[in-house]
């Protein structure tokens, strides 16, 4: 018995596991993959802790969520909002204008590299402001945002050039946080720069025109004046000037002092007399009668009228009373240069409304001949130009006097010597002495420097055109235009006086011209308007004075 016993107590149960744990290949195992070792089941204990675990942080992401959301949500809403991309404006900087030697006029100056946009600048010359104008700048409203993003220009140059100058606006976008700080910035479009203008004036011949207007409107008691001056070829403009003006600079920049001031003065310093004035012209309307009184075959070169001093015509309603004209002066036997130079009224009512044996033209050929030299229509200066001016006749007289619509022979010599109704600008004028020194050619005016000529041709021979000229350097010469009479450089000028006013009071003084005489290049125009009835000095000294400063400070011109 006791033997079987020992031989059941030394047997000993053997697992799988154990039979495969083969001490031999031990050292080949890759431990890291979990070769040659036993798993364990993970305890319960291990599973409880781990859910607990899991179960706080869970807890601890809702109340965070809970904080941020209802807690400060709107405060980081807020902030979100304030933490944005702002689109911003990049202003293009405004194109300068320049005067036809380069000289600059209107120009742009940053007080601070933080201002947004370029201010502009003027030079300050005085007679410019009509030719170059002004501007409105870019403006805010209350909340800092631009309701106007560019320059506006309102006046001269500034205006009729303002979309060339303006350029184009670019873009930029600013990151900023929420405490208003600029994080980043960046230009998503560059600004385009506004194009340079070079005008064709003279910016020196201009303010010595503009100080011979103020100075001879001033010591005369005119209310203003305006002149201009054109090349006879190209019609480029030399100069214009119109006397009150205003400052370019504080206008541009709101000055509510010089604003107020500038509205109510009575002379009206914003009008541009040169394009907008109108002015019974007078006396420079002659030689377009004398020219269109040889066309008509009216008169010839050689045909001499007496002035006595007036012309009387017989008044069917009353033969006692008869209607006298009268003559400035008696100018004795005179032919057409003579008359000219003279200005004889009595010769040219006798061409233009007829006299006992002496036909005229009539109402219907001055009207058609004033308007071939560009009369009572725009004479077509880009931006500027505003008013056509008039030229009587009967349909005009029947709507203006109603009461009393019948065209008389009065009317029509009235007419002929440029009074009654007709008016027109000094710029008007300037194209017709232009095309009289050029065989012609009805000149549209232009301000930018090396334009293409735009014209068009009248129909009267050079021949008679020749003629008006020599009447018109006779008047220079030995006639009533001689305050611009020179050695050095000839003037061919034709003055005019115009009454106006209820009981002819005040007058406007003309004078147009052109010179050099003998190859003419340059036209000039200028009026004084609303003077003493009897003041002797005028425009011609006005012009007098400005063609000997030309001769001693820019005579290139005069030659």
């Amino acid at each position: 018995m006791f033997p079987l016993r020992r031989r059941r107590k030394a047997q000993v149960t053997i697992d799988p596991d154990e039979i495969l744990l083969d001490a031999s290949n031990i050292s080949e195992f890759d431990r890291d993959q979990f070769e040659g070792r036993l798993e364990k089941p993970l305890s319960r204990k291990t599973f409880f802790w781990a859910g607990v675990f899991l179960c706080l942080v869970f807890v601890g992401l809702l109340v965070r969520v809970g904080n941020l959301d209802l807690v400060r949500g709107a405060l980081f809403a807020k902030q979100a909002e304030e933490n944005k991309l702002e689109q911003k404006i990049v202003f293009a900087d405004r194109g300068a204008i320049v005067d036809r030697r380069g000289f600059p006029l209107a120009s742009n100056a940053r007080a601070s590299v933080d201002d947004d946009f370029a201010a502009r600048t003027y030079s300050g010359l005085v007679g410019l402001s009509h030719v170059v104008g002004y501007v409105k700048s870019p403006a805010k409203d209350s909340s800092g945002h631009y309701f106007r993003n560019a320059f506006v220009g309102l006046d001269g140059a500034e205006r009729a050039f303002n979309t060339q100058l303006g350029g184009q606006n670019g873009l930029s976008l600013t990151e900023t946080d929420s405490r208003g700080r600029v994080v980043a910035e960046s230009v998503v479009n560059s600004p385009v720069p506004g194009a340079i203008i070079t005008l064709s004036i003279d910016a020196r011949v201009n303010s010595a025109l503009y100080e011979a207007l103020a100075a001879r409107a001033e010591e005369s008691s005119f209310q203003g004046g305006a002149a201009v001056v054109m090349d006879v070829h190209t019609g480029e403009i030399l100069a214009l000037a119109s006397y009150p003006e205003y400052s370019s600079q504080a206008v541009s920049d709101g000055d509510s002092a010089a604003l107020k001031a500038l509205n109510r003065n009575p002379r009206q310093p914003f009008l541009n007399r040169v394009t907008g004035g109108l002015y019974a012209p007078g006396s420079i309307v002659k030689p377009i009668v004398g020219a269109a009184a040889l066309t008509e075959g009216i008169i010839d070169q050689n045909k001499q009228i007496l002035s006595t001093g007036s012309i009387s015509v017989p008044n069917p309603y009353d033969k006692a009373h008869p209607s006298v004209f009268k003559d400035w002066r008696a100018n004795g036997w005179v032919d057409v240069r003579r008359a000219i130079a003279v200005s004889s009224d009595v010769y040219f009512y006798e061409v233009g409304g007829g006299f006992e044996g002496q036909p005229g033209l009539g109402i219907d050929r001055l009207d058609k001949y004033f308007k071939m030299f560009g009369f009572s229509s725009d004479p077509g200066l880009a931006g500027f130009s505003e008013q056509d001016g008039n030229i009587p006749t009967p349909a005009w007289k029947a709507k203006a006097f109603p009461k009393d619509p019948v065209w008389r022979v009065g009317d029509t010599y009235h007419t002929a010597i440029g009074q009654y109704g007709m008016q027109l600008t000094p710029l008007q004028a300037v194209r017709e002495a232009a095309a009289i020194a050029n065989d012609g050619i009805l000149l549209t005016p232009q301000l930018v420097a090396s334009s293409t000529p735009k014209s068009t041709q009248i129909p009267i021979t050079p021949a008679i055109f020749q003629i008006i000229r020599e009447g018109m350097r006779m008047g220079v010469v030995d006639g009533i235009a001689t305050a611009v009479k020179f050695d050095s450089v000839h003037v061919a000028a034709k003055t005019g006086t115009a009454q106006i006013g209820v009981h002819n009071e005040f007058v406007n003084s003309w004078m147009i011209g052109f010179f050099p005489y003998e190859h003419p290049r340059y036209a000039y125009a200028m009026v004084l308007e609303r003077g003493p009835q009897h003041t002797t000095m005028g425009s011609p000294a006005a012009m007098g004075q400005f063609l000997s400063w030309l001769q001693q400070n820019a005579p290139y011109y005069t030659k």
